[in-house]
């Protein structure tokens, strides 16, 4: 491998701040309008440091909110994501297995219809997929935001082909030890794909955190409001002035729980995408 030595090293480097500093510029804003005043958000020039009504104003966005209290969007965002990212995970890993592990008339046609319907995002489906919801009488519950974004064609197929390369003598030596095909599943092939799934956990947590059509069809209760929409009702209609420093301060914590989950699994997501060691 070439090492950059002298200015090559210094230039990349500068390069590299320079970006950080730009893509983080905007970030910095937002918290600093956070901090400060209303009066101090609409008379230019805006403040570039942090003031005094941090407290205040994040006190405000949590508890009290300009239609309903952050921290309520944030419990709805966060049951939301999890639901859809752990749903995800658990019908791929079965439905994979059953592909990889099982011999059944019509299997590889089944697999491909599945991956057909990558073709048919929600936005494709949306008013049949709404019919259904509300026939089940799922509107403004949890499980109407869940269940119809719980399968995934993509996590299918990846999971799929990280099982075509788990060694058959794996599967005999089990089966000759008297392991049945689920006892298999647990104990071999869960453990032996803990760092793809938590690669995808983090991907489709974050999927299913920025969901906004969806939670905007199903629910009608300012209660069920996810952050993602919830932000976007905090912005007044007609020629009333919106609460800057409180919609900031919502966007600001609406950062928190995606980058909490991609920092506390930063390694196994990392794994998970380049490990070639299988």
């Amino acid at each position: 491998m070439v090492e950059k030595r002298g200015w090559g090293l210094w230039g990349s480097h500068l390069l590299m701040i320079a970006g950080v500093l730009v893509v983080f510029f905007p970030i910095w804003l937002a918290f600093v309008a956070s901090t400060v005043t209303q009066s101090e958000i609409t008379q230019p020039p805006m403040p570039l440091w942090p003031g005094d009504q941090f407290i205040a104003n994040y006190r405000e966005a949590l508890f009290e909110g300009v239609n309903v209290p952050v921290l309520t969007m944030l419990v709805n965002s966060t049951i939301t994501a999890v639901g859809i990212a752990v749903g995800k995970i658990a019908i791929s890993l079965l439905s994979a297995f059953a592909f990889v592990y099982f011999r059944f008339p019509g299997r590889s046609i089944f697999f491909w219809l599945i991956f057909l319907t990558l073709m048919l995002p929600v936005e494709v489906r949306i008013v049949p997929t709404y019919e259904v919801v509300a026939g089940f009488g799922m509107l403004n519950s949890y499980s109407g935001l869940i269940f119809p974004l719980i399968a995934s064609a993509t996590a299918t197929f990846l999971f799929r082909q990280f099982f075509l390369t788990i060694p058959d003598e794996l599967a005999e030596a089990a089966r000759v030890d008297g392991a049945g095909p689920m006892r298999f599943f647990w104990d071999i092939v869960i453990p032996m794909s803990r760092t793809n799934i938590a690669a995808l956990f983090v991907i489709l947590f974050i999927y299913g955190w920025n969901q906004y059509l969806w939670p905007l069809l199903v629910t009608t209760e300012p209660g069920m409001n996810t952050i993602v929409m919830g932000i976007r009702q905090m912005f007044p209609s007609g020629d009333d002035l919106a609460d800057w420093p409180v919609i900031m301060a919502a966007s600001m914590l609406a950062m928190v729980p995606p980058i909490a989950v991609v920092l506390s699994m930063q390694k196994f997501f990392i794994r998970g995408l380049v490990d070639s060691e299988k």
